[in-house]
């Protein structure tokens, strides 16, 4: 909401300087944004009139003009504007002048004719962004030789203020001025609007079919206006500082009494409407060219004011072109009406819109405004453009319009709340000058909340107000005393923050994404996978809430691409969302991805890409930092999204946690991504929980290592192998690492060669080689029964 300090002060002026009052309107919880001086600073701009014009002798673009500034003698200017005329109104820099940017008016001579000054524009005074096309036209019962800055009221300031979605009530002078007022305890002096008394009984004939989405629609005939006429320069300057540019009459009156009341309102050209008004939601198929000039396509959902000839405006949002006033327009028809803020919420966004209009019915516009608005707009219309009124004639049913609500205030409660018993006398009085009636009860007060405050609806909503109106400031400051004890560390548990900081040891950079992807990528990823649709999302593309973090890892990395970013690896923990929303799952996960060369560019870089067993690498290094190592297991299974022959899951203790592989080529190609891809995913529980360090005693006696060589069938896992050797190898065996797997000459087809590593240690004493070779034994005997190994020779 933005408005002048001045145009504040003719509702509500307090003895407080401008900073003072933007301060005190922040601290009630109205933040203001921004206070701007209304125009640059200039000097020596004087009103004055244009009392001759002739060509330059030698320049086509130029006039020789002579103003009368006041001083009593004419003066000769040289103007290039082609607006210039005899008998305007306009703002002259005398000789000595300083305009914005400290530029500075001197005698001249313009093609050999002497110039002593500068008829100006708006844009050359700092009333108006970009170039102006002529010069500034003033009113014509504009002083001449008044001072221009003095008249205009220049020395005036903007506040901008930033509100909260619930502080619909405030998007108007009047509701500014009512929070000052109770802040200051000034009286708040509203504008006369006294009933206009139709001269003419015409109406035109308004329906409602939806009432509980429009409880209030007023409309009135305006015949015989002349919108050829000039908006008022006071009413073109308001609405300038407060960022509305003026258009015509019936724009600008509606736009004032926006801005004055809160009341959005709107003209049509009765002329153009056809059969009757009707407030209803429109039909399938129906579409409606906008005043923009955008055709829409209206969805049955949508509410819409509409004649015989269909629809004519998004109601609460915007009108249409084919009903909207011109300057040839002689007969108005007024409306102004409360529309619920559920039946508007999301209607404008849903058509690429957001307007003043809407801004406010989303919010909640007071129902008891509409009456006030059609007399205010109607009186200043009359004044401005003439016409003839008819009588306000009402649709709908004003008992569905909101008329506040009832709200139990305890006096316990409030007490403990604010850490300070605020006295009755002072509660009832902010309460009362809130616009609320109070009524004292056993246990505290009955509060009636007013029509305009849509936000108040439980106790702890009065609470705040009482709250913010006595000052946050001045409430007590105290320390909360508690019994507070030590958390045990359960050090079995990994904090994400180890893991965060070991994947960027890695090399890579942790991404958060949105928890909501476009279907189509997420149904491309995890087929069949199931999860809850927004009901408003911010865009399609971002509809429904992730079944894994798969989909946010990869348009993260599709970004980079894009932008020659070839070496990527991301991580990312967050929850995904499975199942129907009456029955969702949300489980913190883990993931990354990995792209491109192995090792960042360099003269002693290797120049291969990653692979399957890098990613792996990185995933066991993680997976190790919880102590539990041996109870992790990588086995082949097939995931739709990934590579066949390049895919594991993820087992620990048994439990399926987890995937990693191949990004599947259909789905790199289906998603643009030429390079392979490599992404992993386990839930946060299972690389978090961990086991307890223990110490364990280190044996004196020497080490026995065997190192065997099997040949077996190429299709065996090398996993499983390992598993059955370390099961029957016993309980001395303290080490076993894979050093070769060999395919080639010496080894049938088919097949391939395992060299492993086995090192024993007895805690107590030394191994000799006979209990050495029956562990051997064991062994070979294992892998030759469960995997038809054959010890290599």
């Amino acid at each position: 909401m933005k408005f002048s300090e001045a145009w504040l002060r003719e509702w509500v002026s307090p003895e407080l300087g401008t900073q003072a009052l933007a301060d005190a309107i922040t601290m009630a919880g109205l933040e203001v944004d921004a206070v701007e001086p209304v125009g640059a600073e200039f000097q020596g701009v004087v009103v004055a009139e244009v009392i001759a014009r002739t060509p330059h002798p030698d320049a086509d673009k130029l006039n020789v003009c002579q103003v009368e500034d006041g001083s009593g003698e004419s003066v000769q200017v040289v103007c290039g504007a082609p607006n210039v005329d005899v008998g305007q109104k306009v703002p002259f820099a005398r000789v000595g002048a300083v305009l914005p940017e400290n530029f500075k008016i001197k005698k001249a001579k313009l093609r050999g004719v002497e110039s002593r000054g500068m008829i100006c524009s708006a844009s050359e005074l700092g009333l108006e962004e970009g170039r102006s096309e002529g010069i500034y036209v003033l009113p014509a019962d504009a002083p001449v030789g008044e001072d221009l800055r003095t008249w205009l009221q220049l020395d005036d300031r903007t506040i901008e203020v930033d509100l909260t979605p619930n502080r619909g009530d405030c998007l108007s002078l009047r509701g500014v001025a009512r929070e000052v007022g109770v802040l200051t305890r000034e009286t708040v002096s509203a504008p006369a609007a006294s009933p206009v008394a139709a001269r003419i009984e015409e109406s035109f004939p308004v329906t409602v079919s939806v009432a509980e989405q429009c409880p209030r629609y007023l409309g009135r005939v305006l015949r015989d206006v002349d919108l050829s006429v000039a908006t008022p320069l006071w009413m073109v300057e308001k609405l300038r500082r407060s960022g509305i540019r003026s258009i015509d009459p019936a724009v600008d009156v509606t736009n004032y009494v926006m801005l004055e009341l809160g009341q959005p309102m709107h003209a049509f050209d009765l002329e153009r409407l056809e059969g009757g008004i009707e407030v209803r939601l429109a039909r399938t198929g129906e579409t409606l060219t906008l005043l923009d000039g955008q055709t829409v396509d209206l969805d049955d959902r949508t509410l819409v004011i509409a004649d015989g000839n269909g629809p004519l405006a998004i109601a609460g949002v915007m009108g249409g072109e084919l009903s909207g006033v011109s300057r040839q327009t002689r007969h108005l028809f007024l409306e102004a009406a409360f529309f619920t803020p559920l039946a508007v919420a999301g209607k404008a966004r849903d058509y690429g819109l957001h307007t003043d209009a809407s801004h406010r019915f989303e919010r909640g516009v007071d129902p008891a405004l509409t009456a006030v608005a059609m007399e205010r707009a109607t009186e200043l219309l009359m004044a401005i453009v003439g016409g003839t009124p008819g009588p306000v004639i009402e649709a709908g049913d004003p008992d569905l319009a909101f008329a506040g609500a009832e709200v139990a205030l305890r006096r316990s409660r409030l007490d403990a709340c604010l850490g300070m018993a605020l006295p009755s006398d002072e509660i009832e009085d902010i309460l009362n000058r809130l616009g609320m009636t109070v009524t004292a009860s056993a246990e505290g007060w009955l509060v009636k909340t007013p029509s305009w405050r849509f936000d108040i609806a439980i106790e702890e909503d009065l609470i705040e107000e009482l709250a913010r109106i006595h000052g946050y400031n001045r409430l007590p400051v105290r320390r909360p005393l508690a019994r507070l004890g030590l958390t045990a560390d359960d050090e079995a548990t990994q904090p994400l923050r180890r893991l965060r900081r070991h994947m960027v040891s890695r090399g890579y950079q942790e991404a958060i994404t949105y928890s909501f992807v476009s279907p189509e990528l997420q149904a491309l990823l995890t087929p069949g996978g199931v999860s809850p649709a927004l009901a408003n999302p911010i865009s399609s593309d971002m509809s429904v809430m992730r079944h894994s973090l798969f989909p946010g890892l990869l348009k993260a990395l599709m970004h980079n691409l894009n932008r020659q970013q070839q070496r990527v690896r991301l991580f990312e923990t967050g929850l995904v969302f499975q199942g129907e929303l009456d029955a969702l799952k949300q489980t913190p996960m883990f993931g990354g991805l990995v792209c491109g060369p192995r090792d960042v560019e360099g003269w002693a870089s290797r120049r291969e890409n990653v692979d399957f067993f890098d990613l792996k690498g990185d995933l066991e290094s993680l997976l190790a930092l919880s102590g539990s190592r041996d109870e992790w297991q990588f086995e082949a299974e097939t995931h739709p999204a990934l590579h066949p022959g390049r895919t594991a899951r993820l087992y620990r203790n048994g439990e399926a946690v987890g995937w990693m592989g191949a990004l599947h080529p259909a789905v790199r190609s289906q998603l643009g991504i030429k390079p392979d891809v490599y992404v992993f995913e386990v839930t946060q529980a299972s690389v978090t929980h961990g086991a307890i360090p223990r110490f364990k005693p280190l044996s004196r006696y020497p080490e026995v290592r065997r190192d065997l060589a099997f040949v077996v069938e190429a299709g065996v896992g090398v996993a499983p192998l390992l598993d059955a050797i370390r099961r029957r190898a016993g309980e001395w065996l303290t080490q076993w690492q894979l050093f070769d797997v060999y395919q080639g000459k010496g080894v049938a087809d088919g097949h391939k060669s395992i060299a492993l590593g086995l090192t024993w240690q007895h805690p107590s004493r030394t191994l000799n080689d006979e209990e050495i070779n029956q562990l051997i034994a064991a062994v070979v005997e294992e892998a030759e029964s469960r995997f038809g190994a054959v010890l290599r020779s």
